[in-house]
């Protein structure tokens, strides 16, 4: 089998991601130039394959997506499970006609709800890459047993190269916290959290509906995403490039290239309308262009990134918003297994050492 190393050799994994950065480095007009042409091979491709497109739409990013669509004569339409969305960006999703859908159904043909999957699965906490590895830890299975490994220790064994020191391994700080499913057979002494931890949330109520959506109207995504804003898709989008079209994942990206700046730029430029949960699009005294309420938004219980805000970070600001469902959410979203007792997210960033 053909190890990680390998795969990057093959693709020529190293040249791509050096392209792509030199890319990044370009200015604004390149980039918009840049992001039309490849939105319009996209659709030429999509009409070649008998393929229609439409755009998964969020917060500002990809409201501006959808915006650029239009402005460039690409008339996408425009999908959103919304209702997890702040109500300031549920009025321009709605203003804008953005179809709106709801949550995955469950075995037992009810829709998941939020707390049913905070409850079930656990809470989405750090980052979905790091949720993800402390579900795998809590998990433990034969088949995963050489990725628990390389979590703990950086050792990936034959399919990732053999590596010593991968970017598997999770960070000290995390291991520290949530490493202790591993202590049995790792020999270490880490801390097991009393919550479950779970990068589930975005597949049930988001991923898996607008897959749905997708395979029933024969529909392939036009994405907001940007590898400046980091995460686990960043690489993918280095090697892959803005359009892709894999065996099983066909989408496009137009603002892969787009760092922040560009995004808030394109978006001035377009007069797109900015929910009101992120203030204003401004400049600072370092010229630089931000927004004045929230930099980044999404359902109102993922902590996704919590740990690197500055306060008032967003749950401080959902208490500032809604007193009510932030104190839902903070002490009563989920009931505790073996005593009974209502908790929240107190209880992790308590865990985690964040403030609230």
């Amino acid at each position: 089998m053909e190890n990680v190393l390998e795969k990057m050799e093959r693709i020529d994994g190293k040249r791509k991601i050096a392209d792509f950065i030199v890319k990044q480095k370009m200015d604004y007009g390149f980039k918009v130039k840049y992001a039309t042409i490849r939105a319009r091979e996209f659709v030429r491709e999509c009409d070649m394959r008998d393929l229609n497109y439409h755009v998964s739409v969020g917060g500002l990013d990809s409201i501006t997506l959808f915006l650029f669509l239009k402005s460039i004569g690409i008339d996408a339409p425009g999908i959103s499970v919304s209702y997890l969305e702040d109500l300031s960006i549920q009025r321009i999703h709605k203003q804008l006609g953005i179809e709106r859908l709801v949550s995955a159904v469950k075995p037992d043909g009810t829709r998941w709800t939020k707390p049913q999957i905070i409850q079930e699965f656990g809470f989405p906490v750090l980052s979905k890459e790091i949720a993800s590895k402390i579900e795998t830890l809590a998990n433990p299975t034969e088949k995963n047993k050489t990725v628990r490994h390389a979590i703990i220790t950086g050792e990936t064994g034959e399919y990732g190269g053999f590596q010593k020191n991968s970017r598997m391994k999770m960070s000290q700080k995390w291991l520290e916290k949530f490493g202790g499913y591993a202590n049995n057979y790792e020999g270490t002494n880490y801390q097991i959290p009393n919550f479950k931890v779970s990068s589930k949330c975005c597949y049930y109520l988001k991923e898996k509906p607008c897959d749905d959506w997708a395979k029933e109207h024969n529909s392939v995504p036009f994405l907001g995403l940007m590898a400046s804003e980091g995460g686990r898709r960043a690489k993918s989008l280095m090697i892959n490039g803005c359009n892709y079209f894999g065996k099983s994942t066909i989408r496009s990206a137009p603002f892969a290239i787009f760092s922040r700046q560009d995004l808030l730029q394109l978006a001035l430029d377009l007069n797109v309308p900015v929910p009101e949960i992120y203030g204003t699009i401004e400049r600072d005294e370092d010229g630089q262009l931000r927004t004045t309420g929230a930099q980044r938004t999404g359902c109102s219980m993922c902590g996704f990134g919590i740990q690197l805000e500055k306060r008032p970070h967003r749950f401080d600001q959902l208490k500032e918003r809604n007193p009510k469902e932030w104190e839902y959410w903070m002490y009563k979203c989920c009931t505790d297994e073996l005593t009974g007792e209502k908790y929240g997210w107190a209880r992790v960033l308590d865990y985690i050492g964040i403030g609230y």
